[in-house]
């Protein structure tokens, strides 16, 4: 541990999605781990919105991520009676997918790397039909340098 301080970080990242679906942001995070000298800690994510979700999935095959898909989409379908709608059709379905995930992560930190397993990754996952720019927070408490 010599060289190394204890610390806390912050940083705001704005992702951009695609509509509907996950978005990759393992990388970015990495890349800001490794830019503040994170050695070891605790990483929270969290996302400031309400029909959008911050998740750990699998990253290897992209049909797991279709079946989640499918499967958030029968647990909250758009065609069903709901009273809000002031977004159009998917904006109350987005708002019960977002429910049923995460809007906050707490992640190991172990030599500088996320502990993450082999097949695991980070992302946003949007729920609404339209691309959106989604800000996500950043913060790291713990050893930095050495």
């Amino acid at each position: 541990m010599s060289g190394e301080t204890l610390a806390q970080r912050h940083t705001r990242l704005e992702i951009a999605t695609h509509g509907a679906g996950f978005t990759d942001i393992t990388n970015d995070v990495g890349h800001w781990l490794s830019e503040i000298g994170a050695s070891q800690g605790l990483l929270t994510a969290f996302i400031a919105h309400t029909s959008a979700s911050l998740i750990i999935q699998e990253n290897a095959d992209p049909s797991v991520q279709s079946d989640l898909l499918s499967a958030l989409e029968k647990l909250a379908p758009r065609d069903a009676p709901y009273r809000h709608a002031a977004e159009g059709p998917d904006d109350m379905p987005a708002h019960i997918k977002a429910m049923l995930n995460s809007v906050s992560l707490s992640i190991p930190v172990v030599g500088g790397s996320m502990a993450l397993g082999t097949w695991q990754g980070v992302y946003v996952l949007e729920h609404r039909d339209n691309p959106h720019r989604r800000r996500v927070d950043l913060q790291f408490i713990g050893t930095v340098g050495g």
